[in-house]
């Protein structure tokens, strides 16, 4: 019975860290701009994804609600924070549609499965960014008003970096998922 007890302390010890590391690794990727045409690319989908792929859905929406959760309390997590402000009113702004998406995101992208071939693994990763992105014209709608071209200015600028982060985690998918095991 201890040995089971045991066993138990370890596994929530090891997913208490892995959650608390991976929501610094996703503030560290929203802080790194990589040159990018038309926009700078952060790797902040790619982190998010991967976080839902290797750890599954509990550990990746912990993860992502915990930076979410750092982001609302006033830490500068977010993209474009300190700059452009912190706390819930920076997380209330034009990017709170996406920065929710993260948590869809993430879940839809747990389903992805060792089995799955490439291109399977391609569209689930296009629809699990692609919820990121409605959330975030919605809002971006809500917020701005829809007689602006909200597709043009919340979705257009990303899309080739996106394709680029797909592709890459594409690739790298069941490598990742081979991880779990370890975890």
């Amino acid at each position: 019975m201890d040995l089971i007890k045991q066993n138990t302390q370890t596994k929530i010890f090891k997913s208490i860290l892995i959650i608390f590391l991976g929501s610094i690794l996703l503030a560290i990727s929203a802080k790194i701009k990589i040159p990018f045409y038309p926009v700078p690319m952060t790797m902040q989908t790619f982190v998010v994804l991967s976080f839902g792929v290797c750890f599954g859905y509990k550990i990746g929406l912990a993860t992502v609600g915990l930076y979410l959760v750092e982001g609302i309390i006033g830490l500068p997590v977010f993209s474009n924070s300190p700059e452009r402000g912190v706390g819930l009113v920076y997380f209330a702004g034009p990017t709170m549609g996406y920065l929710i998406g993260f948590l869809f995101a993430c879940f839809f992208a747990s389903y992805i499965k060792l089995e799955d071939n490439y291109f399977i693994i391609f569209i689930k990763l296009i629809l699990s960014v692609s919820v990121i992105y409605i959330l975030g014209v919605l809002w971006l709608g809500t917020l701005l008003g829809w007689d602006k071209p909200i597709v043009q200015l919340g979705v257009k600028p990303f899309l080739l970096a996106e394709i680029f982060k797909i592709i890459l985690l594409t690739l790298l998918t069941k490598k990742i998922i081979k991880l779990r095991r370890f975890i």
